[in-house]
């Protein structure tokens, strides 16, 4: 079900409150459903996806020029088995635990994981499909009622979003609603049991006080600038393609994107060269100029403005542009770029880039990254290039992030079998594969006196 956007805020809140309840007084029934029932909803969600696939294409693409076997990946085949692993797995999830009781061994104890009831799934642009769909497929089989809001930034694929939940499921199970900011507001106001929420700190702490209003649970995938650490030994050649790589993924646009770099004096040479072959190779033609159906664009004139201001800044603090450096306007496109001669007061170095620039500061001894990293919010992703397993323990022991790839990018996040989430300032709670379903559930602990 798709609501309509009324033009008023107490018509948001009046259709928000219908939605409401009719789920508040259906929850029961859908927490009382069986493995086989939140299956065969999964596999309607799935149909869904798979038929509106090509409309799901071109509204991504529509509303973030991203390229087209990004968009598949990303919003078509990841969010198909998602699905498929919440599908296969289910009845292990759902089998409850039994416990032998240290009190009294004829007794009886289980832990059930149960639906929390109520929830509010707010997903962000970077992934406007992908990162909706994903926690929600999670959430119908913990045996959830949920009501979802798309990112008012990408409306071509809220609509096509609208279309397949409301092709998957009725609304006093899963209703989506399209909107600005009042509808957000609309919703966070409401009594829900659990709230999913994909985007930035700062709002983040917006969504966690809200919640706090009714003592809601919340999971908070934030983001925060994730730091690579470069050790004596490491394979800049691997180390510079894996960065340009990252950076060309949706324009650098990604939570778990690589925030920055630290790196020996006598390796940045090798960095350097490594990073901008590597994007020759991938996005430029013969002539030089950028192919832009191979990067995204930065999703709108405000965020272009913002990466520009700390660009501009860092070039004058006396930042030197090593690779790249165009920053186009007019079709808000960022040319991958890596800057050296980096210093923390820079404005590049405070805040979250979000965008297709990486900066690059040397160290000396290990300890000194350390000392920095601790001085900072705790980042969503750490990653570690070394093969001394010293200095990798080191780090590991001494830090503190939501997630580590060593010897490579993006890793942790791609393994479902590991949790994914932040920790402090760039998150709280985790999902993924059975993480995702725990994150939707209440551990129950039920305790069985047997009758003497």
């Amino acid at each position: 079900m798709s609501s309509p956007t009324p033009q008023n805020t107490q018509g948001v809140s009046t259709e928000i409150a219908r939605i409401f309840a009719l789920q508040r007084e259906h929850q029961w029934e859908v927490k009382a459903s069986s493995a086989e029932q939140r299956k065969a909803k999964l596999q309607k969600l799935k149909a869904a996806v798979v038929a509106h696939s090509d409309a799901i294409v071109a509204a991504v693409k529509q509303d973030t020029r991203k390229p087209e076997h990004e968009i598949r990946i990303t919003e078509v085949a990841n969010v198909v088995a998602n699905i498929e692993r919440n599908i296969n797995n289910l009845d292990a999830w759902m089998t409850p635990v039994d416990v032998v009781p240290s009190m009294n061994k004829e007794d009886k104890a289980q832990i059930v994981l149960e639906a929390r009831g109520l929830c509010l799934i707010l997903g962000p642009w970077n992934f406007p499909l992908g990162l909706v769909l994903g926690p929600l497929a999670a959430a119908v089989a913990a045996g959830n009622c949920c009501i979802v809001k798309l990112t008012d930034l990408c409306p071509a694929t809220a609509s096509v979003a609208a279309k397949i939940i409301s092709e998957a499921f009725d609304e006093n199970e899963v209703a989506v609603f399209e909107g600005e900011v009042e509808v957000a507001t609309a919703l966070l106001a409401l009594p829900f049991n659990h709230i999913f929420f994909t985007g930035s700190t700062r709002v983040g702490k917006l969504v966690m006080a809200a919640a706090a209003k009714h003592l809601a649970s919340v999971t908070l995938e934030l983001g925060g600038k994730s730091p690579v650490i470069v050790d004596d030994g490491a394979d800049v050649q691997k180390i510079g393609a894996d960065l340009a790589g990252a950076k060309q993924f949706n324009g650098g646009q990604a939570c778990i994107c690589p925030d920055y770099v630290f790196i020996k004096p006598q390796q940045q040479a090798g960095l350097i060269a490594a990073f901008q072959a590597k994007v020759k190779q991938s996005l430029y033609n013969a002539d030089g100029s950028i192919k832009k159906d191979s990067i995204a664009q930065i999703v709108n004139p405000q965020n272009f403005a913002r990466i520009q201001r700390l660009f501009d800044d860092a070039v004058a603090k006396g930042a030197r542009v090593a690779v790249g450096g165009v920053l186009e306007a007019a079709d808000r496109t960022i040319h991958p770029t890596l800057l050296t001669h980096v210093t923390p007061d820079m404005l590049i170095m405070q805040e979250e880039i979000f965008g297709p620039l990486i900066p690059v500061m040397t160290y000396h001894n290990i300890d000194e990254v350390v000392a920095y990293l601790n001085e900072r919010d705790k980042p969503l992703a750490l990653y570690i290039y070394s093969n001394d397993q010293a200095n990798i323990n080191k780090l590991l022991q001494r830090t503190s992030s939501g997630g580590v790839t060593i010897n490579g990018i993006f890793s942790h996040y791609l393994e479902n079998q590991l949790p994914f989430g932040g920790v402090n300032q760039s998150g709280t709670g985790s999902y993924h594969g059975f993480f995702g379903f725990k994150a939707f559930s209440h551990e129950r602990a039920i305790y069985m006196h047997q009758k003497h």
